[in-house]
């Protein structure tokens, strides 16, 4: 039986199913949605691919997911230590959690005293003794 396409006219038998030509599926009435699987009409069935359809790639800018990542800067993290030190904000930034959240508890525990602790850590970065981050990357000037 000869089914003309809605969509690009194009003339074929319908025990295809399928328009050769654009992918079209035929809509055949089903006689009861759930027996037939209902499905809105104009989509291809599931798992159908369309002649010369390529899934579209994601250009992502930047470093890829789990590729290389990019140097922390010694300038930020000597700063962050002597302004935010006591809350370990520059232990955070270089990957140290747990080295800045005891220094937020020595901090909390101290009334604020432990904070010596960040900033004298924070000249150390600004220094040069302390030049890299949690993984061993040397850290950027």
């Amino acid at each position: 039986m000869n089914y003309t396409c809605k969509t690009c006219g194009g003339q074929f038998d319908s025990q295809l199913g399928i328009c050769p030509s654009c992918g079209t599926p035929v809509e055949a009435a089903p006689q009861d949605n759930q027996q037939a699987g209902f499905q809105q009409p104009g989509y291809p069935q599931a798992g159908y691919q369309q002649p010369g359809y390529q899934q579209p790639g994601y250009q992502q800018s930047g470093y890829p997911m789990g590729g290389p990542t990019p140097p922390k800067s010694k300038m930020a993290a000597g700063l962050l230590g002597i302004f935010l030190g006591a809350w370990g904000v520059h232990n955070f930034y270089l990957g140290f959690t747990s080295k800045a959240v005891i220094q937020i508890v020595v901090s909390i525990v101290t009334c604020g005293l432990g904070g010596l602790w960040g900033f004298i850590e924070g000249i150390m970065i600004l220094a040069g003794s302390i030049n890299t981050d949690a993984d061993g990357r040397p850290l950027a000037q």
